[in-house]
Formats: structure tokens, sequence, C-alpha cells
């Protein structure tokens, strides 16, 4: 029994590992959570994240409560090479506000975001996973790279136009988004640890600054379901939200999903459900294969992955 296993662990070393870009076999979205992932969708590739919402406000201090609906969509496109990613990430909000001598209703764009993602660093590139064919133990131990996160940095710019309602000063203005972005994979790979850190609006006179912190679940081939909890302060609104949901795989480039979503805050407190979808065209991406031997260096594996990619 012993030779049988050392035959067998003998045959699987001796095939080269091999590793692929960021493209996944399944549809990878940001949805329905908030927060921004650390991995791009992959070069070529074209993916839309989009879905409507109600929201339900009510201001304990002001007296007023407003109902009403939007719709976010994203747009990712993976340009250039697997690292690079770019973002466009729209916001759509529809209100009417009821108060003790004002009924008023409100209508625009309540975010409109064109930026760029750029994978810093990955735990996992040229990394081989070695087997021990003497012990099951050791095999199954806790693995300690993945506390190692994936780092990604997303940098772009707030397009306000003149006069909006949900925008901090009445003129027309450009201003920089910035956000770090660290992801884990952890446990069996059904875990998935992501933040966010946000500065934004930061130069105009009232900049935010915030978090998003999620955890996604996979429970199955098809579900997973998702927790988190988002904050951010400014002069203008400060508030923390929590929030969870679940997605369902209809194939592998298309999902959709439900959330829910409350405030901590009763200034104005607010409760919002959304549903939406995601769909990913990927006919016009190459598969980037890096054959990486037993000994082979970092260095010898991206050079390999480079001649893979002109052959």
């Amino acid at each position: 029994m012993q030779k049988i296993k050392i035959l067998l662990a003998t045959v699987l070393l001796a095939i080269p590992s091999i590793l692929y870009g960021q493209h996944t076999d399944q549809i990878n979205s940001n949805r329905p959570g908030e927060t921004m992932s650390a991995y791009s969708v992959g070069k070529s590739v074209i993916q839309i994240e989009t879905g409507l919402y109600a929201i339900k406000q009510k201001h304990s201090l002001l007296n007023y409560d407003a109902n009403g609906f939007g719709i976010d969509a994203t747009l990712r496109w993976g340009l250039f090479m697997e690292r690079l990613e770019l973002i466009a990430d729209i916001q759509y909000q529809n209100e009417k506000y009821n108060a003790l001598f004002n009924n008023s209703n409100i209508a625009d764009f309540k975010q409109t975001v064109l930026g760029a993602k750029f994978l810093i660093y990955d735990p996992f590139k040229n990394y081989e996973k070695k087997v021990n064919i003497y012990s099951w133990k050791a095999n199954r131990k806790f693995n300690w790279r993945q506390l190692l996160p994936a780092v990604s940095l997303f940098a772009g710019a707030n397009f306000t136009m003149a006069d909006n309602p949900y925008a901090f000063s009445p003129e027309a203005s450009i201003s920089p988004k910035i956000m770090l972005i660290t992801q884990n994979h952890l446990g069996d790979g059904k875990w998935v640890f992501v933040t966010n850190i946000i500065a934004d609006y930061v130069t105009t006179d009232f900049p935010s600054y915030g978090y998003v912190v999620t955890l996604t679940r996979g429970f199955n081939d098809k579900w997973s379901g998702f927790v988190e909890n988002q904050g951010f302060k400014s002069d203008f609104y400060s508030d923390a939200i929590v929030r969870g949901g679940a997605a369902y795989l209809i194939n592998k480039d298309l999902q959709i999903d439900a959330s829910i979503s409350t405030s901590l805050k009763d200034t104005p407190s607010i409760v919002y459900g959304g549903i939406g979808f995601s769909w990913r065209y990927d006919a016009n991406y190459k598969e980037i294969r890096i054959n990486i031997d037993n000994n082979d260096s970092g260095k010898k594996a991206e050079k390999r992955a480079k001649k893979t990619k002109k052959g």
C-alpha cells in the first residue's frame, strides 16, 4: 500500500503545475455586496453588474420620511494585461420626501465614478502547495499563506453635475476617489474576506473616508451568501451600515442576487433591499497558462508565461 502511495504521489508531482490568469471558470462578481474585489475579470473580458433597489428613510430629528428606488450599474473591462481593470460605476436614485409642511421629489445620479484597478500583489502567484506523501495530517494542516492577502489599488474620479441634490456642493466638480483593496481566501477556499479602505471626494470641502468589510461563503457550486459592514465619515454625513444577501449561479457567465441593508443610526434610519444580476462576455479571452516545473523560480515562471503567451 505504501509503495502505491509513493508511486501515485511521484506521478502527480512529475506533472508540471499549471497556473492561470485572473479569469475564472465561473463569473466572479462584486454583487450583491459593496466591496470591490482585488482581482480583475481577466484581459479582454467585459462584465456588467447591475440591479434595482427600493429604499426607505426616516429621520427622527428632522421629522421626515422618504421612499424611493434606485438603479446601480458597474461595467468592468479587463484591458491591456491580466492585473488591470477599467471600471465605470453609476448609481441613479429617485426619492419622494414627506415632511410636515413640505413634500418634494428628488432624482439624480447619486454616483458616477470612472477609474482603474491594478493588482499589486498576489500571494498565490507562482506558488505550488507541496504534497506530503507520508502524512495525511500534514496535508490537512492550516496553510499560513492564506493569511497573506491579495492587494490592489483603485484610483478614479467622481463626476458630479451642477445642482445635484445628492452632492455636497451645488457646483459641478470632478474629484478623486482612492481605494486600498485586500482579499483573503480562507479555509478550504469557500470563505473569502475582502476589505476596502476608501478616501472619496478628497479635494472637495467635504472629503469622505470609509471602509467596507465583506465575508462571503460558498455553500455549493450554485449558492453563496455574504455579510458586510460599511462605515463612512465626513463633515456632511456619517453612518454605519450592515448588509447581507445571497447569490445564485445560473450558468458560468450569469449570476442573480438579492440583498438587504440597514443603517445603525436613526438620523436618518435607512432600510433598503435589492435584486440584480451579473453577466460577463469572455469570448475574446485567451487563456494564459504558466507551466511551472518543481524547481522553477518566480523569474523563470514569468519568462515561461511570456513565451507561452507569444506562442
